[in-house]
């Protein structure tokens, strides 16, 4: 059912969007608001000053967070549980060391990349980083050179998969609130994400190893880390020593490679069936799209991990906890996606999301342009890159709608937002912080290289999602 018209005007419903971001900013940013109260409560002021009736605040509020969290918290949750598996039974050991050994000492840094970015498939850019900084550093000890040589590869790795692919929250969020096929996103968000990582992170990486002579630091311990979007996981990465030798690496790599082919077949084979290549109707092909649906391929890697990883490394009870254990920092991400979802659903419901659609179409700007705009400015003011991610997509929905977009047009549009997430990091990013700390690099240093990195990542990355735009 439509929304109803709105009890404003276009100017009143503009000013009154611009009003709510600058209060979540300052809220976030001066008090120190947590970003889930925050958004609760923009969303709620915004429904009650865009006149929403009263008796309808509650459910508008409910129907974007429930409709949001329905498929975020099945992904998050579950790629968090893969990734814990083969944190703690070492499979990302496994994979580095035997990238490294067969790309050879000359291609280190390349390897370490290949390696972060299939780990950073399923685990969160604080936990994969901080997993594979003894990596690192073992690397560029045993190699020698700038530590920054082997550390950016890796870092932009778990940038790029943390901000362009599912299950991570900010792209699952942003796709929900879009309406955008989680499945065809994943692939799009690979294929844009893998030749902005090698220009951005990798090529870059070389250079500013090159070019900034960053010693191995002396230590790596450090104060509990913050997610890349400033929710702390109260602690650091939590290790387990099993009562087994490691996986191999074709078992690792079979768990890593596993959902992807999956959500690849249901994807192509939609695709064929919606060209009328095979029958819609085939049995077939129905068991094909229900295993490649996202939470359904995530759900069967868990299961196969919990077999050929956990089953003789540690008991039924260790299993759990460990599982249990791997849920605990994602839930306020979680939560802060939900309340996201919250806040796009009343800029949706209060007329303020077709307002700003009118006025884009007015003066001419494309939608996947106006997303990265906005995105770049809300990621430059308060540094979160999901906060970015989750407002802009709320803001610019009913403008993708009205578009009348392709799916494929509705991903890179998702990519685009996520681009302009990224850049820019600065002394307002908790992923600042955590980069130049245990790099051990001043401010200017984390500036000069940390910053330089996800700006490329983000123009690089919105540069191809704009071309594909024009061209597919």
């Amino acid at each position: 059912m439509p929304p109803p018209e709105p009890a404003l005007g276009t100017t009143a419903l503009l000013l009154i969007a611009v009003a709510a971001v600058a209060v979540l900013l300052v809220l976030i940013m001066k008090f120190r608001v947590h970003a889930f109260v925050a958004l609760v409560l923009v969303s709620l002021l915004t429904a009650l000053a865009t006149r929403i009736p009263v008796g309808d605040v509650v459910s508008t509020l409910l129907s974007g967070f429930g409709s949001t969290l329905a498929s975020v918290a099945l992904l998050v949750g579950l790629g968090a549980m893969i990734g814990k598996l083969l944190e703690v039974t070492g499979g990302a050991q496994v994979l580095a060391d035997t990238l490294i050994n067969r790309f050879g000492e000359r291609r280190a840094p390349l390897a370490l990349g290949v390696a972060s970015l299939l780990f950073g498939f399923p685990i969160f850019f604080d936990a994969g980083f901080v997993v594979f900084l003894p990596i690192i550093f073992s690397v560029a000890r045993r190699f020698g050179g700038s530590v920054l040589t082997y550390a950016l590869p890796a870092a932009g790795a778990f940038a790029v998969m943390h901000a362009f692919v599912p299950p991570h929250p900010g792209p699952v969020g942003a796709g929900e609130i879009l309406g955008a096929d989680i499945g065809l996103l994943v692939l799009v968000g690979l294929v844009v994400g893998l030749p902005t990582w090698y220009v951005a992170a990798y090529l870059y990486g070389k250079w500013a190893g090159q070019r900034f002579s960053v010693p191995v630091p002396s230590s790596v311990a450090g104060s509990p880390v913050a997610d890349h979007d400033g929710v702390g996981t109260g602690g650091g990465v939590a290790t387990a020593v099993g009562r087994k030798a490691p996986p191999r690496f074709s078992t690792v790599l079979l768990l890593l490679l596993l959902p992807l082919v999956l959500i690849l077949l249901n994807t192509g084979f939609t695709t064929l069936a919606t060209a009328g290549a095979v029958d819609e109707e085939a049995g077939w092909l129905q068991w094909v799209t229900l295993l490649g649906q996202t939470p359904v391929a995530l759900l069967i890697t868990v299961l196969v991990a919990m077999v050929v990883l956990a089953r003789e490394r540690f008991s039924r009870a260790e299993t759990e906890t460990l599982l249990n254990d791997s849920l605990g920092p994602v839930c306020a991400i979680i939560l802060i996606t939900g309340a996201g979802g919250m806040f796009g659903g009343v800029l949706r419901a209060s007329g303020i999301g077709t307002a700003l659609a009118d006025s884009l179409e007015s003066i001419g700007l494309p939608v996947i342009v106006a997303a990265f705009v906005i995105a770049t400015c809300l990621r430059v003011a308060q540094g979160s890159a999901t906060v970015a991610l989750l407002t802009t997509a709320g803001l610019i929905a009913p403008a993708v709608e009205s578009a009348d977009l392709s799916r494929l047009d509705v991903s890179l549009v998702v990519i685009a937002i996520a681009c302009g997430a990224t850049v820019l990091s600065h002394v307002n990013d908790s992923g600042f912080w955590l980069v130049g700390r245990f790099l051990e690099m001043d401010v200017k240093t984390t500036l000069r290289t940390w910053t330089v990195m996800e700006t490329l990542i983000g123009v690089v990355g919105f540069a191809i999602a704009a071309l594909l735009s024009l061209v597919v």
